[in-house]
């Protein structure tokens, strides 16, 4: 098994630390990962893209690919550039409180989850980048709650350890939503 997940969105969103709490999640669970991140020089709201690959045997070049099994996008801005990546068969999670245009392709599963929204309802918009997090992995399997939950509380820097509460919070908000669970209906 391998499976290439792209997360896309705009700086600010928590885009590099969502995928390397997937990366650290998929590493916990003895899976082979690369990560790589793709960012501008802004702080905020410049480009930000990251590609983690996950697999069972040993990955031997680094992750630049032509397409992915998987696909994040917090923010409509690249995800034109994206969406044609996923191949047949794969995931596309949209955070339609940005993405307000329809994703329409072929052979894919499309998930929308109002991520922005629910995080914001929650407390804080910063969660909208684990409560997508959340949707994707209760959706695909792809690493168990678990292993996501141990690998966010062991990400987070020093800093932010006050939100690790709040990021759990976010992270269920995601599951629940994907599962129709009404506790995540804002």
């Amino acid at each position: 098994m391998e499976r290439e997940i792209f997360i896309t969105g705009i700086g600010g969103q928590g885009i590099q630390l969502a995928a390397k709490i997937l990366a650290e999640a998929a590493n916990r669970e003895d899976k082979q990962v690369m990560l790589f991140g793709v960012y501008g020089g802004m702080i905020r709201g410049g480009p930000s893209d990251s590609t983690v690959v996950i697999a069972d045997e040993e990955l031997s070049a680094p992750p630049i690919l032509d397409e992915g099994w998987g696909l994040i996008a917090m923010h409509p801005a690249s995800l034109a550039g994206l969406i044609g990546k996923v191949r047949r068969g794969g995931v596309v999670l949209v955070n339609t409180t940005l993405v307000t245009e329809p994703v329409a392709r072929d052979g894919v599963t499309v998930l929308e989850v109002p991520a922005t929204r629910l995080a914001e309802a929650a407390g804080k918009i910063v969660g909208a980048a684990l409560v997508a997090l959340g949707a994707f992995v209760e959706a695909t399997a792809v690493v168990s709650r678990a292993a996501l939950l141990d690998a966010m509380r062991a990400v987070v820097p020093p800093h932010r350890q006050s939100l690790i509460a709040f990021n759990e919070k976010c992270c269920d908000l995601g599951r629940s939503w994907v599962s129709g669970g009404a506790e995540a209906r804002p």
